[in-house]
């Protein structure tokens, strides 16, 4: 299987949007949200 720089190119670029999608995926999940909102609160808690 011969695979020329454009076909790997190609295959790079899908490979990061698939990959960019999943984490933008993740990042809006409801699963994820008390966890993401716990986490914006700890610059405000005092020791």
């Amino acid at each position: 299987m011969d695979i020329d720089i454009n076909a790997l190119r190609s295959l790079t670029t899908v490979l990061g949007l698939i990959g960019f999608i999943g984490i933008i995926g993740w990042a809006f999940s409801p699963r994820h949200a008390a966890d993401f909102e716990q986490a914006a609160k700890l610059p405000f808690e005092q020791d």
